[in-house]
């Protein structure tokens, strides 16, 4: 019985284990996500906010979720039960899945794989098929428009993303996650942090803006443009299948600024390894950066108007598309004519 236990069982509780100490917190931010949003706009705006369920309007999000819970689940007319119900599932479990793969700190990390990079893209790419499915399966020419505009919009910045991932991979030379914050330890020029944002920052910010267009947030949510398409894919979804989505789009903000923060921001890398940088653990570094993305999302939301969808297109495959390519080249270039390539 006690060999049973320590060879099958209990790995696979510690399995359980590691994904729940890794989705709690997500899920918890991800609730709370939605209270800073609304709280940091209402302040740029000179409003107040969410202020009365709890202390300071810190329930909320918990009173958002139970109203959701309650309503009721109406599935429309004609549409696709199966398809429309698996839609939102699919949307929320991707942004789930990603984690397995993020390291928050030296050896936190669920599966250390060595091609963790193209897991990450891999699976922020299926994104676009929870948006597709349920603009299709909803009956609906509104829903419909908007999950064709998502399919091309995501399609469009996932090139230049691709392009820049690669621009850091062979700057660190490795696909492994852990391995590549690692590299971005030693400092430039013996003064500046090592972070790739130094180095390529054109890209750095080419790649922020990217993913505001990959996750379908302003000024890039032609998806869901609720002055021409009512809500876009989202049209015909209520109670916890609409929550599904929400939680979806807000859990993809979260891993995509985890992958901003471990491609450009030295993941829980300090600035300088010294004191007193040194003395805050990784995991709160990685978490300090994730946070200030977050805001920056926020920031942007609540300042540019939304673009049009012919200003989208033209931005990703007239504009982006061709600076990750040269920037590309000059890097590659770069490497091989100083010598610089990783072992």
């Amino acid at each position: 019985m006690a060999e049973l236990w320590i060879n099958y069982i209990w790995p696979v509780v510690w399995i359980v284990i590691q994904i729940l100490m890794f989705l709690v917190p997500i899920l918890i931010g991800v609730a709370y996500l939605t209270y800073a949003e609304r709280k940091i706009i209402s302040a740029m705006q000179m409003r107040i906010g969410p202020n009365v369920v709890g202390w300071f309007g810190l329930l909320q999000p918990f009173a958002d979720a139970l109203k959701l819970l309650t309503k009721e689940t109406v599935l429309p007319t004609g549409a696709s039960p199966v398809v429309f119900f698996l839609a939102p599932m699919i949307t929320f479990s991707l942004a789930m899945l990603a984690w397995a793969v993020i390291p928050v700190n030296p050896g936190w990390v669920i599966s250390d794989l060595n091609v963790g990079v193209l897991y990450l893209f891999a699976i922020s790419s299926l994104g676009v098929y929870g948006v597709v499915m349920a603009g299709w399966a909803s009956n609906s020419r509104y829903a419909f428009l908007g999950a064709m505009r998502s399919a091309a919009q995501m399609v469009s910045y996932e090139v230049s993303i691709g392009f820049i991932m690669i621009t850091v991979l062979i700057t660190a030379g490795t696909l492994n996650l852990s391995a590549l914050v690692e590299a971005q330890s030693e400092p430039l020029f013996g003064v500046l942090p090592g972070w790739y944002f130094i180095p390529h920052l054109p890209m750095f910010i080419v790649f922020f803006i990217s993913v505001l267009a990959e996750t379908n947030r302003h000024p890039f949510d032609l998806p869901e443009a609720e002055s021409e398409l009512v809500a876009g894919f989202m049209t015909e979804y209520s109670s916890m299948s609409f929550a599904l989505f929400f939680l979806g789009e807000y859990a993809n903000m979260i891993m995509m600024s985890g992958m901003v923060s471990i491609l450009f921001l030295g993941g829980w890398l300090p600035p300088y390894d010294a004191t007193p940088w040194n003395l805050i653990p990784g995991v709160i570094w990685f978490a300090a950066k994730i946070a200030f993305c977050l805001f920056v999302f926020i920031w942007v939301r609540a300042t540019f108007p939304r673009y049009r969808y012919d200003q989208l297109m033209r931005l990703g495959w007239k504009v982006f598309l061709p600076l990750s390519l040269i920037w590309l080249a000059l890097t590659a270039g770069f490497l091989v004519y100083f010598d610089k390539v990783p072992a």
